[in-house]
């Protein structure tokens, strides 16, 4: 397959180019063009706004004994968005801008028009000055007393940079604030040591309290543990005495009761049986 960009063509031994028909175009032939709006602009007929930068398919052509500098100027066509109403403009190389001929009027030309006053007052100084020779006597006296004014400047600023260069300003210094500067810095390194001097002292306080609260809990924590554990054993001894305490009673009351019956003798008082329950009741916790 032959490729779609070819840099060389092949041309026969036979090739004679004068063979070759050529058609006769006319002179000022238009061209399709795709081109972009080169300034904003208004259709004259439906009032549309065209801005910069809208792309259109114009036709350009050659503007006929029109140049500049031997600068050809060309000419475009668009047609409105909204009417579709037929807008020309031209090239303008004198001042690098386009010129607009017919179907919309140009917007926002701002600098355009300063410019052109600028212009046209320059133009009629220059007239004037031409006409009125005062006139111009008295401006060339401004302008020579102008540059009278610039020169007595800039010889001030010359001798004003000449005085700064012969002046020495660490010498000037050091004569007159050096014995302040010594004494501001003694200072200022005596103020330093009394700040380091009592940092350091409130660190070690700070060191000290967190000892002495180390020293209190730990003592707090080894407090419970030397505590010594309650002995069961000598409390369920205890329970165990009480317990045969109560049952050696017991059993002494109902031997007694029981004897009484088979000795046939007279039951005794209720007073006397009291007190042989004292009695027994006392001589039990005696052994005990």
């Amino acid at each position: 397959m032959s490729e779609r960009k070819v840099l060389n063509k092949y041309y026969p031994p036979d090739f004679d180019p004068s063979k070759i028909p050529r058609m006769k175009l006319a002179k000022n032939r238009q061209y399709t063009v795709r081109l972009m709006a080169p300034f904003n602009m208004r259709c004259k007929t439906c009032g549309e706004y065209i801005y910069k930068g809208k792309k259109f398919n114009a036709r350009k052509e050659d503007v006929e004994n029109e140049t500049y500098l031997n600068i050809r100027i060309y000419r475009f066509y668009i047609k409105c968005t909204r009417c579709l109403q037929e807008i020309s403009f031209k090239t303008d190389p004198k001042n690098t801008d386009y010129e607009i001929e017919a179907g919309a009027t140009r917007n926002f030309m701002a600098l355009k028009l300063a410019e052109e006053q600028a212009r046209r007052e320059e133009e009629e100084a220059r007239e004037e000055e031409t006409n009125n020779p005062m006139k111009l006597l008295e401006n060339r006296t401004q302008q020579s007393k102008n540059e009278i004014e610039l020169l007595e400047s800039l010889e001030e600023l010359r001798d004003l940079n000449r005085r700064q260069e012969t002046v020495d300003y660490d010498l000037m210094l050091k004569q007159y604030n050096g014995e302040d500067k010594i004494k501001r810095i003694m200072e200022m390194e005596a103020k330093e040591d009394e700040e380091t001097i009592k940092s350091m002292r409130l660190k070690h306080k700070r060191l000290q309290g967190d000892a002495k609260i180390l020293e209190e809990t730990i003592e707090s924590v080894e407090t419970p543990a030397k505590m010594k554990k309650p002995n069961t054993k000598t409390k369920v001894e205890t329970s165990t005495s009480q317990c045969s305490s109560r049952t050696q009673k017991h059993i002494l009351s109902n031997i007694i009761k029981r004897k009484l019956p088979d000795e046939n003798l007279s039951k005794p008082n209720m007073m006397g049986g009291l007190s042989l329950v004292n009695y027994s009741e006392s001589s039990d916790d005696n052994s005990e």
